[in-house]
């Protein structure tokens, strides 16, 4: 069996693959393949110095027990590390300052109004009209709705504009008015329906156990050595578990598969004129990539893949001397509404944020830019990208200082967006690729973006496949 593209979503399905065929006391024989010359697509990782630099996601978020769970297995668990809590505080720059993020948020979820009475972030209107959420019935909506949409008829235009939308670009670098709520957030819709307030939903104390893993950690937690260490472990586990590991090799086409004694052939040509020959092929590749491997068998599957928006963004690391920072360089950080009309994002005061990323007398501070209809900025050179940032943060945070470094990493076409209908969207592509026996998709386009997700979903495909190849699945129609 071959799996095409080595990010976490692949690695992670080919780390389980192995895991069940252990247990099974199964022999298989992997091969992944990786167009780049590293392993582990945007878990990127740069050390400069004593800086330690995040090129990608810096953490992931540990309510979501798959990344842990990996990590534990992975004999990972002791190089895990939680948030500073000492620094702990974030900041939503509105209405010309930086105003504190009220305590009492559940996820992006206001679970207490009184820190908002007290916060300055909204309006005594926009107060009140959140705290309507109390006594408002549940919707009616039979389809999918934006988020947008939904949060808006819970909490107001302005706690909306305010307040959620700026945490959900950070997450997602989206569009909030496209964006599907039961692709990002079913949980707030299941909240509704059973609860009717959200509020008092997110109140409600889960009957289930917490996982074991997450009983000491903070809400986002990464490894002391960044997060590469996460996809170099799996890379080696997975080559000593018996995969062929191919990175730099790029999957040009699949040949139309085959029917060899009743099992199914796939030829995965490479960009040498090579190929490998597989019975099964799990795509762990942007839905574009996959849709152009995919066109030759299946158009309606393509057309499908293709529909799957993607954005791009960067992110800007910038180092300081700590004492020429000023009283701005406080908590961890702070996003920016789509409202106030500027350049960034969001910023991480990194240094502050997580141990082990600068030297004591120094700080690392990372600024997020780029987003559905913001990517403009993405495309300018790092001189024109680097002065806009500084002007940002001199603006928002009063940081004029001169950064002893900086380090600039953009990501194209990176971001998969889940716009209104995904669901559908999914349902349509998995009956287009049903005839194709052994043929399987995961990543980030699909399920989840957060690498919790990504594990989950790789874990999910490896089981369907494990079973498609010990025959214990009959093929789908």
């Amino acid at each position: 069996m071959a799996i095409v593209g080595g990010g976490i979503a692949g690695l992670a399905t080919a780390f389980a693959l192995q895991e069940q065929a252990a247990q099974a006391g199964v022999s298989l024989a992997c091969t992944l393949i990786e167009a780049a010359p590293r392993w582990g697509g945007k878990l990127a990782t740069k050390r400069v110095g004593e800086f330690l630099v995040e090129q990608g996601p810096d953490s992931f978020l540990s309510q979501k027990p798959e990344a842990l769970e990996l990590c534990a297995r992975l004999g990972l668990s002791d190089h895990l590390i939680n948030t500073n809590e000492a620094n702990k505080g974030a900041f939503v720059y509105s209405r010309g300052r930086l105003r504190a993020l009220p305590e009492g948020l559940v996820v992006i979820v206001p679970g207490k109004l009184g820190p908002f009475l007290r916060s300055g972030l909204l309006s005594w209107v926009g107060i009140a009209r959140m705290g309507m959420d109390l006594v408002l019935p549940r919707g009616h909506a039979k389809g999918d709705e934006s988020l947008a949409v939904f949060f808006r008829r819970r909490f107001g235009p302005e706690a909306f504009e305010r307040l959620i939308e700026p945490l959900m670009a950070g997450i997602y670098g989206g569009d909030a008015e496209q964006m599907s709520l039961r692709a990002t957030f079913p949980r707030f819709l299941e909240i509704e329906r059973k609860h009717r307030s959200v509020i008092r939903g997110m109140l409600v104390k889960p009957t289930g156990k917490r996982p074991p893993s997450s009983g000491n950690r903070t809400l986002f937690v990464t490894l002391k050595q960044g997060m590469s260490q996460l996809a170099d472990t799996l890379t080696v586990q997975v080559g000593r578990g018996g995969a062929a590991l191919l990175p730099g090799r790029r999957v040009t086409a699949i040949k139309a598969p085959s029917v060899r004694s009743k099992v199914w052939i796939y030829d995965l040509v490479l960009d040498d004129g090579s190929a490998v020959t597989a019975d099964a092929v799990v795509l762990a590749t942007p839905a574009y990539v996959t849709a152009d491997l995919l066109r030759p068998h299946s158009r309606a599957a393509a057309e499908k893949l293709e529909s799957i928006p993607y954005t791009s963004t960067a992110a800007v690391s910038l180092a300081y001397r700590t004492n020429e920072l000023g009283p701005g360089f406080r908590g961890f950080g702070f996003v920016v509404p789509r409202a106030e009309g500027r350049d960034l994002i969001a910023a991480t005061y990194t240094s502050n944020k997580w141990a082990h990323r600068a030297p004591a007398t120094q700080a690392l501070i990372r600024c997020y830019v780029g987003g559905v209809g913001r990517e403009d900025i993405v495309k300018s050179d790092d001189e024109t990208l680097v002065r806009r940032v500084r002007e940002e943060l001199r603006t928002i945070a009063g940081i004029a200082a001169e950064p002893v470094h900086v380090e600039v990493s953009r990501w194209e076409r990176a971001m998969p967006q889940y716009v209104v209908g995904h669901p559908n969207r999914l349902e349509a592509i998995q009956v287009a690729l049903n005839p194709f026996h052994g043929l399987y998709l995961t990543g980030s386009a699909y399920r989840g973006v957060g690498i919790p997700d990504c594990i989950k979903d790789g874990t999910d495909t490896a089981s369907l496949l494990f079973r498609y190849i010990t025959g214990q699945d009959i093929p789908r129609e």
